[in-house]
């Protein structure tokens, strides 16, 4: 990875304003997104089987042998949609403050060495899937080749970046990867869905005049030894709720082109591919 791919406002980059107070953006994250997710893993991952109807048309349509990336695959449910392609999945990886980008690739093979990592629970479960490969890796600072790979998907994971140029920087970091193709039906291009803003008619009931940045609950039954009766316990996960037109426009600031878009089941999806002469940078 170049030493040039690392976002100039870094600030910008690592804090934000939370009821009112500055805070630590990877901190927050932390707390707030991934250390739920490492307790809730096996949960998670039992109600995560069936792939998305649009994310599994992608997939299919590939054509045979396409490689690309699933970042942020939980526990890897994509993966066996189409075994005519090769997917390399990933999730969460707790980079040291301050590591240097050429160190990166370092660090991750290392901490896949001890696997005792506590962010590496769903990557656990991703690995039980044959013929192709699971890594875990901060999506900031993907530790691949850039201009390489065929097609990238990012399913419901954006929008636990709590700032927008986070979210900015995610979505540039994959579409580095892509093959900067001239625009064609075949281009190397990129799926991402996030959660929307306008959820009117579901269980939530979110609409366009809510707050966008809200604390979502998980409700886990646990079995006490005490009780005949299982306990609960709820985790509260971060999410940016996207407003129609969002993600393009993070798309856009990333250095990409939106082809295809649309909504789904609560969620915006879009379809974009890499400018040709787009960096990290855009």
């Amino acid at each position: 990875m170049r030493t040039d791919s690392l976002p100039d406002n870094q600030l910008e980059l690592q804090s934000s304003k939370r009821d009112g107070q500055q805070v630590d953006s990877r901190a927050y994250e932390e707390e707030h997104v991934h250390d739920v997710y490492q307790q809730i893993a096996s949960h998670f991952s039992s109600t995560r089987y069936k792939p998305w109807p649009i994310v599994e048309t992608f997939l299919n349509d590939l054509p045979d042998g396409a490689v690309g990336l699933d970042v942020g695959c939980g526990n890897g449910k994509y993966m066996g949609v189409n075994s005519n392609i090769f997917i390399v999945a990933s999730d969460r990886f707790v980079l040291p403050t301050g590591t240097e980008p050429e160190h990166i690739t370092d660090l991750i093979k290392q901490t896949l060495v001890d696997i005792g990592c506590r962010s590496e629970a769903l990557v656990k479960i991703a690995t039980k899937h044959e013929a192709h490969s699971a890594l875990v890796a901060d999506m900031l600072m993907l530790p691949h080749p850039a201009s390489f790979f065929d097609f990238a998907i990012s399913v419901a994971v954006i929008h636990h970046l709590s700032t927008v140029p986070r979210r900015v920087q995610a979505i540039a970091a994959i579409l580095e990867t892509l093959k900067p193709y001239p625009p064609s039906r075949t281009s190397s291009k990129a799926l991402i869905y996030v959660w929307a803003l306008e959820q009117k008619h579901s269980r939530r009931g979110w609409s366009e005049d809510d707050e966008q940045d809200v604390m979502v609950p998980w409700v886990m039954k646990e079995k006490s030894a005490e009780s005949k009766e299982p306990s609960t316990k709820t985790f509260h996960r971060y999410y940016h709720l996207y407003r129609s037109g969002e993600l393009q426009r993070d798309i856009s600031a990333a250095g990409g082109t939106v082809i295809e878009a649309g909504y789904e089941k609560d969620n915006w999806w879009a379809i974009a591919i890499r400018n040709v002469d787009s960096s990290i940078h855009g």
